[in-house]
């Protein structure tokens, strides 16, 4: 990592436009997102040029939450925005963590585990980004009146409870050693979270199951087979869904992402430089093995990870099913041309492909 920047050092803040161009690189689709975390990311570096610069600042954190199905690019997004930003990242997992006192993570060890990211440079992880992955699993169990605080629950609002000082920021104490339950016990240091950036994410699936299913009537009406149009979440729903309002008030973005359709998987496989079978023609290329793959075999391949439901994230499942068979060869097979057709992809995927047949020319991946 970059050595940590000297507190009279100003901080390099780039455009939303150019923050959006950068993340477009390795992000397929989802423009508004984009959009939306490009100003927060903007306003979040000012934010802290001017702290810096101990000037009197008025600006509040942007802290983001996206909303989205499986496989969509949450985590993504977030992570490539750290990497534009420069700054120390680190995702957590909201059910790791357990009300203060209880069996389980505290939700301050997860600015620990940032400091950790930041190489224990406490300047460097006060102006990092943390991630906090299915807060959706965090809502309230039991809520027996809509607006009562139900049941006592240690994994969900007393999660929600304890993460409220963290996202509006204030000084917190965090473990130098981490590891085992009972960090508590170990040193600690402190950290001022004021200029953390918190990025949460979760599905929410009970709430996007209530989209519509396409069957409206009437002029304006979708035609049939069309996807129903997308329904805005409001934070009553988020509310209702079991989120507590204070939570929800400390994240001021509210980003809605879609399900990618099957021509940005296409691209999702192919374009960006961190692409799957990027990844895996370098791999095979390590081992003196070239490979193409036909256009009708990507799109077995977008078919299939559709079917599944698992979005972007299924396609690597995917290639590296297909790809099972070539990927324990390619030590023996240095020097072949590999060929990858959508015969030979969609009988593979139908778990009855036959193994490599020589061709003439390239060797022929084919189904028959």
């Amino acid at each position: 990592m970059k050595p940590p920047l000297r507190l009279d050092e100003p901080l390099p803040v780039l455009t939303p436009r150019e923050i959006h161009a950068r993340l477009s690189q390795y992000v397929i689709g989802q423009e508004p997102a984009k959009r939306a975390l490009a100003v927060a990311a903007y306003s979040h570096v000012k934010r802290v040029a001017l702290r810096r610069a101990s000037r009197e600042v008025a600006l509040q954190k942007s802290n983001v939450l996206l909303i989205g199905p499986t496989g969509c690019g949450k985590t993504h997004l977030a992570r490539h925005l750290a990497r534009v930003l420069e700054v120390p990242f680190h995702v957590a997992d909201a059910t790791e963590f357990t009300e203060a006192g209880y069996y389980g993570k505290d939700v301050e060890t997860m600015i620990g585990e940032l400091l950790l990211r930041a190489s224990h440079s406490i300047e460097e992880a006060q102006r990092g980004i943390v991630f906090v992955d299915e807060v959706d699993k965090i809502a309230r169990r039991s809520q027996p009146a809509r607006g009562g605080a139900g049941q006592r629950d240690i994994g969900g609002e007393g999660v929600q409870q304890a993460l409220l000082k963290l996202l509006e920021g204030r000084e917190v104490h965090v473990p130098l050693g981490l590891g085992g339950p009972q960090w508590a016990r170990r040193d600690t240091v402190p950290v001022d979270t004021t200029d953390i950036l918190f990025v949460c994410a979760g599905t929410f699936s009970d709430l996007f199951s209530y989209g519509g299913d396409g069957r409206s009537l009437g002029f304006g009406a979708a035609r049939p087979g069309a996807a129903a149009p997308r329904r805005r979440i409001r934070p009553r729903d988020l509310v209702e869904y079991g989120m507590l309002a204070e939570f929800l008030g400390r994240l001021p973005v509210v980003v809605q992402l879609d399900e990618l359709g099957p021509e940005a998987l296409l691209e999702v496989l192919t374009g960006p430089p961190d692409a799957v079978l990027r990844q895996m023609r370098a791999l095979l290329a390590a081992d003196g093995v070239e490979l193409d793959v036909t256009d009708g075999a990507l799109r077995e391949l977008v078919a299939f990870a559709r079917e599944r439901g698992a979005g972007a994230r299924g396609l690597r499942a995917v290639v590296e099913e297909v790809l099972a068979e070539l990927l324990f060869e390619a030590p023996e097979r240095s020097g072949t041309r590999v060929l990858l057709d959508a015969p030979w992809v969609r009988a593979r995927l139908e778990a009855i492909g036959p193994g490599i047949v020589a061709a003439d020319g390239p060797e022929r991946l084919a189904g028959g």
